[in-house]
């Protein structure tokens, strides 16, 4: 096994150049004791991506560090009642965990760094103007439509724009070496959204717009007061609440965003809404393209009927959407009349593939994002990567095509990573980390996939069992139900992360290391985009707005306040037997 001893005084250039990387597998393996000497390898089963292009970034710090993490500060609300505003808030420390391993004295000076890198998930990068949206459910229920959706797009940039400025892991200083985002990157399954995804992700200019090119059409132009109308005077609900009137606040959310795409190579992972139309409807029904590209959009519903969809919506009572169906048909007469767009239209899992091996998305690499063109002839969305010397990643599609926003995995991809784990045991038996989208909670669905209705669905218990029978796993990371949460399994911990589109719209660093003592440590640390935690009403410029994202999304109704999770589910050293 390969080691790189040196952390103070390698950047990430020359890390990758001396190392010839290929994908995020950059041989990397930095110890801190008083030896120092460099040496690394490339492993990459199946077809090796495209190398990436060597980027210029910050040198590698001495470590450890907490500038530009929620080790150093956090947003946090000022005031009380009505509309708060942000600013800089008390760190959140980092809390050692050792219900699975020991922690022995010393290990600080010791430790080997086997990973490094950083995990997005639940994007959640959103076309507020496309007539499939539900947002009328919010006369039942506010979670339906987000003040803060329009914005999405100028958030994700600011989060990236927070990688691209990390000198490299905080708890140990070793080179980030990729960036995996564990799915729901689009919100409505829609062909825009997915090419505003890439763009954001690879650089590139990206317009959030769509129907007409030259203004905004939905919900927060209705004049209904169901929603915030930021730029009239309509006395709305959430104007009510405090929310503030922003003249031309509409006309900047859909000016052109310029992203700088992530210096570091890229990794895609499924998730619902990427995969089903609505983030819970069975796909390739024509029925969704007609509506998606149409020219007809429902914004208001009695609250009677909003509330026996949301029934059917929560409870997965209407996979194919028929009943949704017959909704939007009886109602055709009263929805709104916008502007059609065919980019609107829902994306296949081929069409999903092909825009990832598509050469204007390969952006730092690696071509594909984890997907090859072996992928496209199986249809798969599930591979393995080479992470490091010592650590296999592993991505799963833990979406169910039968339809509702909970998971599950089908017979064939079950097989397939038992017979991944133990090749990986046969040989270099390297440490594994498994990425999905789903956690273990949230993978109770076993409806029959419509293009395999005779193979069986297993649910998160069932992978859970798989992944503590193979002792080289030693992380899960996933996302999907917004919230931070850290748990410990048998041998290994499950890390889920909190999404990018609700507060506290946070991101994480992931470090693996080995503290020579017959444990591993696994650092996390949260972080939040680069945008101030203050924000400036007048302020409609891009940073200003992604500011606006996150305090909107703060002061969201009904949004929930316990998605930060707690001390133990945030900065936290996670031991576990070697």
């Amino acid at each position: 096994m390969s080691r790189i001893r040196s952390a103070a005084t390698l950047d990430r250039r020359t890390f990758l150049a001396a190392t010839g990387a290929v994908g995020a597998a950059t041989g990397l393996g930095l110890a801190f004791g008083p030896e120092r000497a460099a040496q690394a390898a490339t492993v990459s089963p199946g077809p090796a991506p495209a190398a990436p292009v060597p980027v210029e970034a910050p040198a590698v710090p001495r470590v450890p560090y907490t500038r530009g993490t929620t080790l150093a500060s956090v947003s946090a609300p000022r005031g009380s009642g009505g509309y708060r505003r942000l600013g800089d808030g008390p760190a959140w420390n980092r809390v050692v965990r050792s219900e699975l391993g020991t922690a022995h004295g010393g290990r600080d000076g010791r430790r080997t760094a086997l990973a490094s890198f950083v995990q997005f998930t639940d994007l959640h990068l959103v076309d507020v103007q496309s007539p499939l949206r539900y947002e009328y459910l919010r006369a039942e229920t506010a979670s339906a439509w987000r003040p803060q959706e329009a914005l999405s797009v100028a958030g994700v940039v600011s989060l990236i724009e927070r990688v691209n400025a990390l000198p490299g892991g905080p708890a140990t200083g070793a080179p980030l070496s990729f960036v995996m985002t564990t799915g729901d990157n689009t919100d409505n399954n829609s062909k825009l959204e997915l090419e505003w995804y890439l763009t954001a992700m690879s650089g590139g200019k990206i317009t959030p717009n769509s129907g007409d090119r030259r203004r905004y059409e939905g919900v927060q132009d209705s004049g209904l007061k169901l929603y915030w109308q930021p730029d009239s005077a309509v006395r709305d609900a959430d104007k009510k609440l405090g929310f503030p009137r922003l003249d031309g606040f509409l006309e900047a959310a859909i000016r052109t965003v310029h992203s700088p795409g992530l210096r570091l190579p890229w990794y895609s992972t499924v998730g619902n809404h990427d995969s089903l139309p609505g983030g819970c409807y069975a796909p390739g029904d024509p029925f969704w393209t007609q509506i998606a590209t149409g020219e007809r959009k429902l914004e208001t519903l009695p609250a009677a009927e909003a509330a026996k969809v949301w029934k059917a919506v929560k409870e997965g009572l209407d996979p194919k959407g028929e009943d949704f169906k017959r909704l939007l048909t009886s109602h055709a007469k009263q929805a709104r009349t916008v502007t059609p767009d065919e980019r609107r239209a829902p994306f296949t899992r081929t069409e999903y593939l092909r825009a990832h091996l598509d050469p204007a998305h390969t952006g730092p690499g690696p071509h594909g994002h984890g997907y090859t063109a072996a992928h496209l002839d199986g249809n798969r969305l599930y591979y393995s990567f080479r992470i490091s010397d010592d650590v296999l990643g592993i991505s799963l599609d833990t979406t169910d095509p039968g339809g509702h926003y909970t998971g599950s995995v089908g017979d064939a991809q079950l097989r397939w990573l038992e017979r991944t784990l133990k090749d990986n045991e046969k040989g270099e038996k390297a440490h594994v980390l498994v990425f999905s989208h789903h956690t273990s909670k949230t993978m109770n669905n076993t409806r029959p996939d419509p293009a395999r209705p005779q193979e069986k669905r297993h649910t998160g218990a069932e992978l859970v069992e798989v992944l503590a029978a193979h002792p080289g796993v030693v992380g899960w990371i996933n996302g999907h139900s917004h919230k931070n949460e850290i748990i410990a399994h048998d041998g290994f911990w499950e890390i889920s992360t909190a999404s990018h589109i609700d507060f506290p719209q946070l991101a994480r660093v992931i470090e693996l290391v080995d503290n020579h003592d017959g444990t591993l440590s696994l650092f996390t640390t949260l972080i939040e985009s680069a945008a101030p935690h203050r924000t400036d009403f007048s302020d409609l410029s891009q940073t200003g707005l992604a500011a606006l994202y996150r305090e909107l999304s703060f002061n969201a109704p009904q949004a929930r306040t316990d998605l930060a999770g707690t001390a133990g589910d945030r900065n936290v050293e996670l031991l576990l037997k070697r």
